[in-house]
Protein backbone atom coordinates (compact mmCIF):
# COMPACT_ATOMS: atom_id res chain seq x y z
CA UNK A 1 0.00 0.00 0.00
CA UNK A 2 1.43 3.35 -1.06
CA UNK A 3 0.76 6.22 1.34
CA UNK A 4 0.97 9.84 0.16
CA UNK A 5 0.83 12.91 2.36
CA UNK A 6 -0.53 16.31 1.39
CA UNK A 7 -1.88 19.45 3.00
CA UNK A 8 -5.05 19.58 0.88
CA UNK A 9 -6.64 16.76 -1.08
CA UNK A 10 -9.13 17.92 -3.71
CA UNK A 11 -11.53 15.22 -4.94
CA UNK A 12 -12.79 16.18 -8.39
CA UNK A 13 -11.14 17.95 -11.32
CA UNK A 14 -14.04 20.05 -12.59
CA UNK A 15 -14.59 23.79 -12.28
CA UNK A 16 -14.84 23.82 -8.48
CA UNK A 17 -12.03 21.31 -7.98
CA UNK A 18 -9.60 23.13 -10.24
CA UNK A 19 -10.42 26.44 -8.54
CA UNK A 20 -9.89 24.85 -5.12
CA UNK A 21 -6.54 23.34 -6.14
CA UNK A 22 -5.31 26.66 -7.54
CA UNK A 23 -6.42 28.65 -4.48
CA UNK A 24 -4.92 26.18 -2.01
CA UNK A 25 -1.65 26.22 -3.95
CA UNK A 26 -1.71 30.02 -4.11
CA UNK A 27 -2.10 30.07 -0.32
CA UNK A 28 1.13 28.10 0.04
CA UNK A 29 -0.30 24.64 0.70
CA UNK A 30 0.65 21.44 -1.06
CA UNK A 31 -2.51 20.38 -2.85
CA UNK A 32 -3.24 17.07 -4.58
CA UNK A 33 -5.95 16.92 -7.26
CA UNK A 34 -7.71 13.54 -7.47
CA UNK A 35 -9.99 12.72 -10.41
CA UNK A 36 -11.59 9.36 -11.17
CA UNK A 37 -13.35 10.24 -14.42
CA UNK A 38 -12.44 12.28 -17.49
CA UNK A 39 -11.14 15.79 -17.08
CA UNK A 40 -12.87 18.60 -18.90
CA UNK A 41 -15.49 20.12 -16.51
CA UNK A 42 -19.25 19.68 -16.78
CA UNK A 43 -19.57 23.10 -18.43
CA UNK A 44 -17.13 22.44 -21.25
CA UNK A 45 -17.91 18.78 -21.88
CA UNK A 46 -21.67 18.34 -21.36
CA UNK A 47 -23.12 21.62 -20.08
CA UNK A 48 -22.86 25.33 -20.80
CA UNK A 49 -20.78 25.29 -23.98
CA UNK A 50 -22.22 22.41 -26.06
CA UNK A 51 -25.75 23.51 -25.19
CA UNK A 52 -24.99 27.04 -26.39
CA UNK A 53 -23.54 25.61 -29.60
CA UNK A 54 -26.82 23.83 -30.26
CA UNK A 55 -28.76 26.97 -29.36
CA UNK A 56 -26.58 29.05 -31.71
CA UNK A 57 -27.55 26.77 -34.59
CA UNK A 58 -31.20 27.08 -33.56
CA UNK A 59 -30.89 30.87 -33.42
CA UNK A 60 -29.62 30.86 -36.99
CA UNK A 61 -32.62 28.85 -38.17
CA UNK A 62 -34.97 31.12 -36.24
CA UNK A 63 -33.48 34.22 -37.88
CA UNK A 64 -34.04 32.79 -41.35
CA UNK A 65 -37.66 32.01 -40.56
CA UNK A 66 -38.17 35.52 -39.20
CA UNK A 67 -36.44 37.32 -42.08
CA UNK A 68 -39.51 37.63 -44.39
CA UNK A 69 -41.33 39.55 -41.65
CA UNK A 70 -38.74 42.31 -42.14
CA UNK A 71 -39.22 42.21 -45.92
CA UNK A 72 -36.05 40.19 -46.41
CA UNK A 73 -36.70 37.28 -48.76
CA UNK A 74 -35.23 34.11 -47.28
CA UNK A 75 -36.30 30.52 -46.92
CA UNK A 76 -35.12 27.63 -44.79
CA UNK A 77 -34.78 24.86 -47.36
CA UNK A 78 -33.11 22.24 -45.18
CA UNK A 79 -31.41 21.78 -41.83
CA UNK A 80 -28.43 19.45 -42.06
CA UNK A 81 -28.60 17.67 -38.71
CA UNK A 82 -25.28 15.93 -39.26
CA UNK A 83 -23.54 19.25 -39.91
CA UNK A 84 -25.21 20.82 -36.87
CA UNK A 85 -24.04 18.05 -34.55
CA UNK A 86 -20.59 17.89 -36.14
CA UNK A 87 -20.03 21.55 -35.24
CA UNK A 88 -21.43 21.00 -31.75
CA UNK A 89 -19.04 18.10 -31.14
CA UNK A 90 -15.96 19.66 -32.70
CA UNK A 91 -16.32 22.99 -30.92
CA UNK A 92 -17.19 21.16 -27.68
CA UNK A 93 -13.97 19.16 -28.01
CA UNK A 94 -12.08 22.40 -28.58
CA UNK A 95 -13.40 23.88 -25.33
CA UNK A 96 -12.59 20.67 -23.48
CA UNK A 97 -9.09 20.84 -24.94
CA UNK A 98 -8.51 24.22 -23.31
CA UNK A 99 -9.40 22.72 -19.93
CA UNK A 100 -7.14 19.72 -20.52
CA UNK A 101 -4.25 22.04 -21.32
CA UNK A 102 -4.73 23.67 -17.94
CA UNK A 103 -4.79 20.29 -16.19
CA UNK A 104 -1.62 19.20 -17.96
CA UNK A 105 0.11 22.28 -16.57
CA UNK A 106 -0.45 20.94 -13.05
CA UNK A 107 2.75 19.17 -11.92
CA UNK A 108 2.45 15.39 -12.24
CA UNK A 109 3.15 14.87 -8.54
CA UNK A 110 0.16 17.09 -7.67
CA UNK A 111 -2.52 15.18 -9.56
CA UNK A 112 -3.71 11.63 -9.26
CA UNK A 113 -6.07 9.56 -11.40
CA UNK A 114 -8.48 7.37 -9.46
CA UNK A 115 -11.66 7.27 -7.39
CA UNK A 116 -11.29 8.40 -3.78
CA UNK A 117 -13.32 7.47 -0.72
CA UNK A 118 -13.08 8.46 2.93
CA UNK A 119 -11.76 6.04 5.53
CA UNK A 120 -11.50 8.85 8.07
CA UNK A 121 -11.82 12.65 7.79
CA UNK A 122 -8.08 12.89 7.08
CA UNK A 123 -7.56 9.57 5.30
CA UNK A 124 -8.59 8.67 1.75
CA UNK A 125 -8.40 5.42 -0.15
CA UNK A 126 -7.75 5.79 -3.90
CA UNK A 127 -8.21 2.58 -5.82
CA UNK A 128 -6.83 -0.54 -4.19
CA UNK A 129 -3.22 0.42 -3.60
CA UNK A 130 -3.05 4.10 -2.60
CA UNK A 131 -3.95 5.96 0.57
CA UNK A 132 -3.83 9.73 1.02
CA UNK A 133 -3.19 11.35 4.38
CA UNK A 134 -4.44 14.94 4.13
CA UNK A 135 -4.79 17.73 6.67
CA UNK A 136 -7.96 18.82 4.89
CA UNK A 137 -10.14 17.56 2.03
CA UNK A 138 -12.24 19.42 -0.55
CA UNK A 139 -15.12 17.46 -2.10
CA UNK A 140 -15.84 18.78 -5.60
CA UNK A 141 -17.21 15.72 -7.36
CA UNK A 142 -19.99 17.47 -9.28
CA UNK A 143 -23.35 15.98 -10.26
CA UNK A 144 -24.90 13.53 -12.73
CA UNK A 145 -28.22 13.32 -14.60
CA UNK A 146 -31.10 12.06 -12.48
CA UNK A 147 -33.36 9.55 -14.25
CA UNK A 148 -36.83 8.93 -12.74
CA UNK A 149 -38.15 5.33 -12.63
CA UNK A 150 -40.80 6.22 -15.22
CA UNK A 151 -38.11 6.58 -17.89
CA UNK A 152 -35.90 3.67 -17.00
CA UNK A 153 -36.00 0.63 -19.22
CA UNK A 154 -36.04 2.54 -22.52
CA UNK A 155 -32.54 1.40 -23.42
CA UNK A 156 -30.90 3.34 -26.23
CA UNK A 157 -34.13 5.25 -26.82
CA UNK A 158 -33.45 7.21 -23.62
CA UNK A 159 -30.98 10.09 -23.89
CA UNK A 160 -29.91 12.29 -21.00
CA UNK A 161 -28.76 15.88 -21.36
CA UNK A 162 -25.13 14.75 -21.49
CA UNK A 163 -25.38 11.97 -24.10
CA UNK A 164 -27.33 14.26 -26.45
CA UNK A 165 -24.15 16.08 -27.41
CA UNK A 166 -22.70 12.88 -28.86
CA UNK A 167 -25.48 12.58 -31.43
CA UNK A 168 -24.19 12.32 -35.00
CA UNK A 169 -27.51 13.55 -36.41
CA UNK A 170 -30.76 15.13 -35.25
CA UNK A 171 -33.73 12.82 -34.65
CA UNK A 172 -37.11 13.47 -36.20
CA UNK A 173 -38.99 13.65 -32.88
CA UNK A 174 -38.18 13.83 -29.17
CA UNK A 175 -40.28 13.76 -26.01
CA UNK A 176 -38.52 16.11 -23.60
CA UNK A 177 -39.10 15.39 -19.92
CA UNK A 178 -38.32 18.31 -17.63
CA UNK A 179 -39.20 22.02 -17.89
CA UNK A 180 -36.21 23.29 -15.99
CA UNK A 181 -33.34 25.25 -17.48
CA UNK A 182 -31.85 22.31 -19.37
CA UNK A 183 -35.14 20.95 -20.70
CA UNK A 184 -36.36 24.32 -21.96
CA UNK A 185 -33.05 25.29 -23.56
CA UNK A 186 -32.51 21.99 -25.36
CA UNK A 187 -36.17 21.36 -26.13
CA UNK A 188 -36.73 24.74 -27.76
CA UNK A 189 -33.42 24.50 -29.66
CA UNK A 190 -34.43 21.11 -31.10
CA UNK A 191 -37.85 22.52 -32.03
CA UNK A 192 -36.25 25.44 -33.87
CA UNK A 193 -33.98 22.99 -35.69
CA UNK A 194 -37.00 21.18 -37.08
CA UNK A 195 -37.33 18.36 -34.57
CA UNK A 196 -40.89 17.61 -33.46
CA UNK A 197 -40.94 17.87 -29.67
CA UNK A 198 -43.36 17.72 -26.77
CA UNK A 199 -42.08 19.25 -23.54
CA UNK A 200 -43.48 17.56 -20.45
CA UNK A 201 -42.84 19.27 -17.13
CA UNK A 202 -43.73 18.35 -13.57
CA UNK A 203 -45.54 20.23 -10.80
CA UNK A 204 -45.82 23.39 -12.90
CA UNK A 205 -42.18 24.44 -12.62
CA UNK A 206 -40.77 26.53 -15.47
CA UNK A 207 -37.06 27.38 -15.74
CA UNK A 208 -36.75 27.91 -12.00
CA UNK A 209 -39.09 30.92 -11.98
CA UNK A 210 -40.88 31.75 -8.74
CA UNK A 211 -42.85 34.89 -9.57
CA UNK A 212 -46.36 33.69 -10.49
CA UNK A 213 -46.92 36.42 -13.09
CA UNK A 214 -43.57 35.92 -14.81
CA UNK A 215 -44.04 32.16 -14.72
CA UNK A 216 -47.53 32.48 -16.26
CA UNK A 217 -46.09 34.64 -19.04
CA UNK A 218 -43.33 32.11 -19.68
CA UNK A 219 -45.85 29.27 -19.92
CA UNK A 220 -48.00 31.30 -22.32
CA UNK A 221 -45.08 32.14 -24.62
CA UNK A 222 -43.51 28.69 -24.72
CA UNK A 223 -46.86 26.89 -25.11
CA UNK A 224 -47.65 29.14 -28.09
CA UNK A 225 -44.48 27.93 -29.83
CA UNK A 226 -44.45 24.17 -29.20
CA UNK A 227 -46.46 21.54 -27.29
CA UNK A 228 -45.74 22.25 -23.64
CA UNK A 229 -47.37 20.90 -20.48
CA UNK A 230 -45.68 22.32 -17.35
CA UNK A 231 -47.65 19.95 -15.11
CA UNK A 232 -47.92 16.90 -17.33
CA UNK A 233 -49.87 13.86 -16.14
CA UNK A 234 -47.86 11.08 -17.78
CA UNK A 235 -49.43 7.64 -17.40
CA UNK A 236 -46.96 5.43 -19.24
CA UNK A 237 -43.73 5.53 -21.25
CA UNK A 238 -42.94 2.43 -23.33
CA UNK A 239 -40.30 1.41 -25.80
CA UNK A 240 -41.69 0.28 -29.16
CA UNK A 241 -40.18 -1.13 -32.34
CA UNK A 242 -40.22 2.33 -33.90
CA UNK A 243 -39.12 4.30 -30.83
CA UNK A 244 -41.03 5.36 -27.73
CA UNK A 245 -44.74 5.70 -26.93
CA UNK A 246 -45.74 8.30 -24.32
CA UNK A 247 -49.23 8.18 -22.86
CA UNK A 248 -50.43 11.29 -21.03
CA UNK A 249 -53.59 13.14 -20.14
CA UNK A 250 -54.44 16.14 -22.26
CA UNK A 251 -55.63 19.40 -20.73
CA UNK A 252 -59.16 18.15 -21.37
CA UNK A 253 -58.41 15.05 -19.29
CA UNK A 254 -58.45 12.51 -22.11
CA UNK A 255 -55.69 9.93 -22.54
CA UNK A 256 -53.41 10.57 -25.51
CA UNK A 257 -50.61 8.34 -26.84
CA UNK A 258 -47.89 9.93 -28.92
CA UNK A 259 -44.89 8.30 -30.58
CA UNK A 260 -41.36 9.68 -30.68
CA UNK A 261 -37.97 8.56 -31.89
CA UNK A 262 -36.54 8.94 -28.40
CA UNK A 263 -36.91 10.51 -24.97
CA UNK A 264 -34.66 13.28 -23.67
CA UNK A 265 -34.45 13.21 -19.88
CA UNK A 266 -33.78 16.67 -18.46
CA UNK A 267 -35.23 15.76 -15.09
CA UNK A 268 -32.61 17.24 -12.80
CA UNK A 269 -29.23 16.20 -11.48
CA UNK A 270 -28.01 14.36 -8.40
CA UNK A 271 -24.82 15.06 -6.41
CA UNK A 272 -21.99 12.59 -6.92
CA UNK A 273 -21.64 11.50 -3.31
CA UNK A 274 -22.68 7.86 -3.36
CA UNK A 275 -19.25 6.20 -3.38
CA UNK A 276 -17.29 8.66 -1.25
CA UNK A 277 -17.60 6.75 2.02
CA UNK A 278 -19.36 9.61 3.80
CA UNK A 279 -20.79 7.02 6.19
CA UNK A 280 -17.30 6.88 7.72
CA UNK A 281 -17.56 10.56 8.71
CA UNK A 282 -20.64 10.23 10.94
CA UNK A 283 -22.49 13.04 9.17
CA UNK A 284 -26.12 14.07 9.00
CA UNK A 285 -27.24 14.32 5.38
CA UNK A 286 -30.37 15.61 3.64
CA UNK A 287 -32.65 13.66 1.32
CA UNK A 288 -30.15 14.09 -1.53
CA UNK A 289 -27.35 12.71 0.58
CA UNK A 290 -25.69 16.12 0.93
CA UNK A 291 -24.15 16.76 4.37
CA UNK A 292 -24.80 20.02 6.19
CA UNK A 293 -22.28 22.69 5.19
CA UNK A 294 -21.72 26.41 5.64
CA UNK A 295 -22.45 28.23 2.36
CA UNK A 296 -20.01 31.03 3.29
CA UNK A 297 -17.01 28.92 4.36
CA UNK A 298 -17.97 25.68 2.52
CA UNK A 299 -17.03 23.71 5.66
CA UNK A 300 -18.87 20.45 6.35
CA UNK A 301 -19.98 20.44 9.99
CA UNK A 302 -16.93 20.98 12.19
CA UNK A 303 -14.72 18.66 10.13
CA UNK A 304 -11.61 19.58 8.10
CA UNK A 305 -13.72 18.83 5.03
CA UNK A 306 -15.19 21.29 2.51
CA UNK A 307 -17.91 20.93 -0.12
CA UNK A 308 -17.80 22.99 -3.33
CA UNK A 309 -19.57 23.18 -6.67
CA UNK A 310 -22.54 21.28 -8.07
CA UNK A 311 -22.06 18.48 -5.55
CA UNK A 312 -23.62 20.62 -2.80
CA UNK A 313 -26.76 21.35 -4.89
CA UNK A 314 -26.80 24.96 -3.66
CA UNK A 315 -26.07 27.14 -6.70
CA UNK A 316 -25.31 24.78 -9.61
CA UNK A 317 -23.83 27.39 -11.95
CA UNK A 318 -20.29 27.68 -13.29
CA UNK A 319 -19.44 31.05 -11.78
CA UNK A 320 -20.79 29.91 -8.42
CA UNK A 321 -18.81 26.67 -8.61
CA UNK A 322 -15.64 28.64 -9.29
CA UNK A 323 -16.31 30.96 -6.33
CA UNK A 324 -17.10 28.05 -4.04
CA UNK A 325 -13.95 26.26 -5.14
CA UNK A 326 -11.83 29.30 -4.35
CA UNK A 327 -13.44 29.68 -0.91
CA UNK A 328 -13.06 25.99 -0.12
CA UNK A 329 -9.47 25.88 -1.37
CA UNK A 330 -8.44 28.91 0.65
CA UNK A 331 -10.06 27.70 3.86
CA UNK A 332 -8.68 24.19 3.39
CA UNK A 333 -5.19 25.67 3.08
CA UNK A 334 -5.62 27.94 6.11
CA UNK A 335 -7.34 25.37 8.35
CA UNK A 336 -8.21 25.75 11.19
CA UNK A 337 -8.19 29.54 10.61
CA UNK A 338 -11.14 29.68 8.22
CA UNK A 339 -13.24 32.69 7.28
CA UNK A 340 -16.36 33.44 5.23
CA UNK A 341 -15.71 33.95 1.56
CA UNK A 342 -17.16 36.55 -0.76
CA UNK A 343 -20.45 35.45 -2.37
CA UNK A 344 -21.76 37.42 -5.31
CA UNK A 345 -25.34 38.47 -5.92
CA UNK A 346 -27.35 35.50 -7.26
CA UNK A 347 -27.65 35.56 -11.04
CA UNK A 348 -29.16 32.92 -13.33
CA UNK A 349 -29.91 33.04 -17.06
CA UNK A 350 -31.86 30.64 -19.29
CA UNK A 351 -30.89 30.92 -22.98
CA UNK A 352 -34.31 30.43 -24.52
CA UNK A 353 -36.32 32.77 -26.77
CA UNK A 354 -37.32 34.94 -25.01
CA UNK A 355 -34.60 34.54 -22.41
CA UNK A 356 -35.39 33.96 -18.74
CA UNK A 357 -33.32 35.48 -15.94
CA UNK A 358 -33.38 35.93 -12.17
CA UNK A 359 -31.23 38.09 -9.90
CA UNK A 360 -31.02 38.67 -6.17
CA UNK A 361 -33.90 37.39 -4.09
CA UNK A 362 -36.47 35.22 -5.82
CA UNK A 363 -40.16 35.92 -5.38
CA UNK A 364 -40.62 33.13 -2.82
CA UNK A 365 -37.80 34.56 -0.70
CA UNK A 366 -39.43 37.96 -0.31
CA UNK A 367 -41.33 39.38 2.63
CA UNK A 368 -44.14 40.55 0.39
CA UNK A 369 -45.66 42.78 3.08
CA UNK A 370 -42.50 44.91 2.96
CA UNK A 371 -41.74 44.63 -0.76
CA UNK A 372 -42.60 47.13 -3.48
CA UNK A 373 -42.98 45.59 -6.94
CA UNK A 374 -42.83 47.31 -10.30
CA UNK A 375 -43.14 45.70 -13.71
CA UNK A 376 -43.00 46.23 -17.44
CA UNK A 377 -44.40 44.23 -20.33
CA UNK A 378 -42.14 44.04 -23.36
CA UNK A 379 -45.14 43.76 -25.70
CA UNK A 380 -44.96 47.45 -26.67
CA UNK A 381 -41.40 48.30 -25.65
CA UNK A 382 -39.90 50.32 -28.49
CA UNK A 383 -36.60 48.64 -29.33
CA UNK A 384 -38.03 45.19 -28.64
CA UNK A 385 -40.81 45.83 -31.16
CA UNK A 386 -38.32 47.08 -33.73
CA UNK A 387 -36.50 43.75 -33.49
CA UNK A 388 -39.73 41.70 -33.39
CA UNK A 389 -38.77 40.46 -29.94
CA UNK A 390 -41.56 42.28 -28.13
CA UNK A 391 -42.70 39.61 -25.70
CA UNK A 392 -42.17 39.02 -22.01
CA UNK A 393 -42.46 40.52 -18.54
CA UNK A 394 -39.97 41.99 -16.05
CA UNK A 395 -40.79 42.35 -12.35
CA UNK A 396 -38.50 44.28 -9.98
CA UNK A 397 -38.58 43.99 -6.18
CA UNK A 398 -37.50 46.69 -3.71
CA UNK A 399 -37.55 47.06 0.08
CA UNK A 400 -39.95 49.71 1.43
CA UNK A 401 -37.60 50.41 4.34
CA UNK A 402 -34.28 50.88 2.52
CA UNK A 403 -35.60 51.49 -1.03
CA UNK A 404 -32.88 49.10 -2.21
CA UNK A 405 -33.22 46.71 -5.12
CA UNK A 406 -33.96 43.26 -3.69
CA UNK A 407 -34.20 41.19 -6.85
CA UNK A 408 -35.95 40.63 -10.16
CA UNK A 409 -37.41 37.88 -12.31
CA UNK A 410 -38.00 38.21 -16.02
CA UNK A 411 -38.69 36.67 -19.36
CA UNK A 412 -37.88 38.94 -22.26
CA UNK A 413 -35.58 39.97 -25.10
CA UNK A 414 -31.82 39.83 -24.39
CA UNK A 415 -32.58 39.21 -20.72
CA UNK A 416 -29.00 38.01 -20.16
CA UNK A 417 -27.84 41.63 -20.49
CA UNK A 418 -30.66 43.18 -18.47
CA UNK A 419 -30.00 40.66 -15.70
CA UNK A 420 -26.32 41.55 -15.54
CA UNK A 421 -27.10 45.24 -15.12
CA UNK A 422 -29.56 44.51 -12.33
CA UNK A 423 -27.26 41.97 -10.65
CA UNK A 424 -24.43 44.52 -10.58
CA UNK A 425 -26.82 47.09 -9.09
CA UNK A 426 -27.98 44.55 -6.52
CA UNK A 427 -24.44 43.71 -5.48
CA UNK A 428 -23.71 47.43 -5.08
CA UNK A 429 -26.83 47.66 -2.87
CA UNK A 430 -28.22 50.49 -4.99
CA UNK A 431 -31.61 52.03 -4.32
CA UNK A 432 -34.31 52.36 -6.93
CA UNK A 433 -33.77 56.13 -6.76
CA UNK A 434 -30.06 55.73 -7.57
CA UNK A 435 -30.81 53.42 -10.47
CA UNK A 436 -33.21 55.94 -11.98
CA UNK A 437 -30.41 58.50 -11.96
CA UNK A 438 -28.37 56.30 -14.33
CA UNK A 439 -28.23 57.15 -18.07
CA UNK A 440 -30.59 55.34 -20.44
CA UNK A 441 -29.95 55.62 -24.16
CA UNK A 442 -32.72 55.66 -26.79
CA UNK A 443 -33.83 53.39 -28.33
CA UNK A 444 -32.60 50.41 -26.28
CA UNK A 445 -34.21 47.49 -24.48
CA UNK A 446 -32.85 48.90 -21.22
CA UNK A 447 -35.53 51.58 -21.44
CA UNK A 448 -37.89 48.79 -20.45
CA UNK A 449 -35.86 48.37 -17.26
CA UNK A 450 -36.31 52.08 -16.61
CA UNK A 451 -40.08 51.72 -17.02
CA UNK A 452 -40.11 48.90 -14.46
CA UNK A 453 -37.93 50.95 -12.12
CA UNK A 454 -40.32 53.90 -12.45
CA UNK A 455 -43.22 51.61 -11.55
CA UNK A 456 -41.27 50.33 -8.54
CA UNK A 457 -40.49 53.91 -7.50
CA UNK A 458 -44.18 54.76 -7.70
CA UNK A 459 -45.00 51.82 -5.43
CA UNK A 460 -42.33 52.96 -2.96
CA UNK A 461 -43.75 56.47 -2.94
CA UNK A 462 -47.24 55.15 -2.22
CA UNK A 463 -45.85 53.49 0.90
CA UNK A 464 -46.24 50.01 2.31
CA UNK A 465 -49.64 48.38 2.69
CA UNK A 466 -51.47 48.60 5.98
CA UNK A 467 -50.39 46.03 8.52
CA UNK A 468 -46.84 45.97 7.22
CA UNK A 469 -45.49 46.15 10.77
CA UNK A 470 -41.76 46.90 10.68
CA UNK A 471 -42.14 48.59 7.31
CA UNK A 472 -44.02 51.47 8.86
CA UNK A 473 -40.93 52.95 10.48
CA UNK A 474 -40.93 56.63 11.49
CA UNK A 475 -37.83 57.33 9.39
CA UNK A 476 -39.60 55.84 6.38
CA UNK A 477 -42.63 58.00 6.89
CA UNK A 478 -40.34 61.07 7.13
CA UNK A 479 -38.66 59.98 3.89
CA UNK A 480 -41.97 59.66 2.09
CA UNK A 481 -43.44 62.89 3.48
Amino acid sequence: MKVYQTDVAVIGGGTAGLAAWREATRAGAHALLIEGGPYGTTCARVGCMPSKLLIAAADSARSVRLAPTFGVEASLNRIDGQAVMQRVRSERDRFVGFVLEGVENIPADQRLQGYARFLKPNLLQVGEEIQIEAKTVVIATGSSPLLPPLLQGLGDRLVDNEALFNWSDLPRSVAVFGAGIIGLELGQALHQLGVRIHLLGARGGVAGLNDPLVKAEAIRLFAAEFPFQPDAQVEKVERTEAGVSVTYRSEAGTLVSESFDCVLAATGRKPNLGNLGLENLDLTVNTQGVPHFDALTMQVGDLPVFLAGDVNSDRPLLHEAADEGRIAGHNAAMWPQIQPGHRRSPLAVVFTHPQVAMIGQRYDQLDLSCTAIGEVSFANQGRSRVMLENAGLLRIYADYRTRRLLGAEMIGPRAEHLAHLLAWAHQQQLTIDALLEMPFYHPVIEEGVRTALQATHKALQAGPPKGCGDCALPELQDMLA
